[in-house]
This record gives structure tokens, sequence and C-alpha cells, in this order.
């Protein structure tokens, strides 16, 4: 069953916040995830969720989500976000009625 990596990001440090930008799309790529929202502000409907990015990743299951976030290569990107932003990161299981 599809998962669902979702980001909430802050970026504080534009000029290093770049670099992972950069370097992640290739990362999620290697297993198996993609894109379906990158990078753009979200147009709050409620909450407090202003001037901040929103990713949404798609991957086929909640242990593929995880292998990505666990990997090395993620975590040393990781380690790049995680000095430049300040980030909402959660992994949701899809809906199936």
């Amino acid at each position: 069953m599809p998962a669902y990596v979702i980001g909430c990001v802050t970026v504080e440090h534009a000029e290093g916040f770049a670099e992972y930008a950069q370097q992640v799309p290739g990362v999620v790529e290697q297993y198996g995830g993609r894109y379906l929202a990158r990078g753009q502000a979200a147009e709050v409907f409620e909450g407090g969720w202003a001037e901040k990015r929103l990713a949404v990743l798609e991957f086929e299951s909640v242990e593929a989500a995880k292998r990505w976030y666990e990997s090395a290569e993620y975590q040393a990107l990781a380690a790049i976000r995680q000095r430049c932003a300040s980030t909402d990161l959660a992994l949701v299981e899809a809906y199936e009625a």
C-alpha cells in the first residue's frame, strides 16, 4: 500500500538549503519515491502554516519510505537540511476504503 512522507519546511539559510534541494531528488528516486508536491508555499486554509514550504513524497510502502529516510545517502542530506531549516516531517500510509 502506498505511503506518503509530508514535510513542512521553514528555510532559515537559503544557500545551504539550496544544496539539499538540489541533491535530494536523486536520493528520493533511488529509493523508489517520487514527489507529488515540492517546494512551493502552501495556500493555507486553516492553521499556522504561513511562510512554509510543503513537500509530499510517495513511496510504494511504509517500509520503502523508511528505507529511504534511514539510508546513509538521505541521512547525509538530512544533516544539511537540519542545519538550514526547521522541518516537521511525517510518514502516513495511504487510506484504503
